[in-house]
């Protein structure tokens, strides 16, 4: 099935959850558990359906992998207390295990990195290439597809951290937004041979977004016993681009010079590229992140509207920009874009549709 004009034409309007909570990371992890119960229940179901059943093929249970878990819980401990706090809340909040949740929150160390899943595309162009000399950031969260109905937006004030907005889903802690330091991340995966037991990435990402400053950002995304890495697209709203390409022992920066850049899920330097995990399974991500790139050079100043049609694209369907990929046999090998954002750090503004681009109405959120 294609998507074609006629289905365009007619945008769903749904209504984005949006969680504010204040206080102290445990206090905000519980806020949170409360307010999306539900989300964190139905995540937590989501992610031990698919274990089990693949447990032949990944020689591993949602039993296994709660004991494969806990071998990363001392490097959380020594290196974010804080953010092992706000976990502690989320299970308590909404009533669950904490070791249904941690194990969620080290999911892909422990499931995905046996896999090769081309996942997420994420843009961004600062003040030469926009309109009002906007620094404007954008991404596609492609997941698999029962944690769409997961998705909410979370408003965060903390004690000893800048405000952050961000998208975030089920029981996770949420790493792709920005805060009012004027710190923005997005995050790819991507897939070193170099990984580790240590500090799972999604934890890696939660404490980017506690940054005050670019170099504190960069800093943390490349936190000492790391676990694996992601791909971080760190953008302070001056105008400063990088992206940050991460394995266990290893990264490199990659600054932008031309007022744009892009990502998928396959390493861009060399240095990376050398320790990349199987790269002929990422062959989709290459295709999506040169048509991003083609895309983003085409446009001479960008708008917010001008990357959301990038987000809609649909070159390569179903595995395009704008996923569609749901029919595979293999329920490890169906996903589709669950969210897609475009944030605005010069005036601190996020729009979002929830689910596909294509398909659905973005709203408007500040921080």
């Amino acid at each position: 099935m294609r998507i074609g004009k006629e289905d365009m034409d007619k945008p769903i309007n749904r209504t984005i959850k949006v969680v504010e909570v204040k206080g102290g990371h445990r206090e905000v992890g519980a806020q949170i558990g409360e307010a999306c119960q539900q989300e964190i229940h139905h995540s937590i179901e989501s992610a031990r359906d698919l274990v089990n059943a693949l447990a032949d093929d990944l020689r591993i249970n949602w039993n296994r992998a709660i004991i494969q878990a806990r071998k990363y819980l001392p490097f959380v401990q020594d290196a974010y207390p804080q953010y092992l706090e706000e976990l502690y809340g989320i299970a308590e909040g909404s009533r669950s295990s904490f070791e249904d949740v941690f194990t969620l929150n080290a999911f892909e160390g422990i499931v995905m990195d046996r896999l090769h899943l081309s996942k997420c595309t994420s843009l961004a162009v600062n003040q030469q290439r926009t309109e009002k000399q906007k620094v404007l950031v954008a991404h596609n969260e492609d997941w698999f597809p029962n944690d769409e109905e997961d998705v909410y937006l979370v408003k965060i004030v903390t004690d000893d951290e800048p405000p952050f907005l961000a998208m975030n889903y089920g029981g996770l802690l949420p790493n792709i937004g920005f805060n009012e330091a004027g710190i923005a991340q997005c995050c790819d995966t991507v897939y070193p041979v170099e990984k580790r037991v240590g500090i799972p990435r999604v934890v890696v990402g939660r404490a980017v977004l506690g940054a005050r400053t670019i170099s504190e950002a960069i800093q943390r995304a490349i936190s000492p016993h790391r676990a694996a890495g992601y791909n971080h697209l760190i953008v302070h709203e001056s105008g400063e681009l990088y992206n940050v390409e991460v394995s266990a022992n290893n990264f490199a920066l990659l600054y932008d010079d031309c007022g744009y850049l892009a990502h998928t899920n396959h390493y861009l330097s060399p240095k990376m590229q050398a320790i990349e995990e199987d790269p002929d399974q990422l062959i989709g991500s290459h295709v999506r992140y040169s048509r991003a790139l083609r895309m983003l050079k085409e446009t001479e100043n960008h708008t917010v509207n001008s990357l959301q049609k990038i987000q809609r694209d649909h070159m390569n369907y179903p595995c395009s920009i704008c996923c569609h990929a749901t029919e595979f046999e293999n329920p490890f090998d169906r996903e589709k874009t669950i969210a897609a954002l475009v944030m605005d750090l010069s005036e601190k503004v996020m729009v979002m549709a929830w689910g596909n681009p294509c398909r659905n109405l973005y709203y408007s959120f500040a921080l």
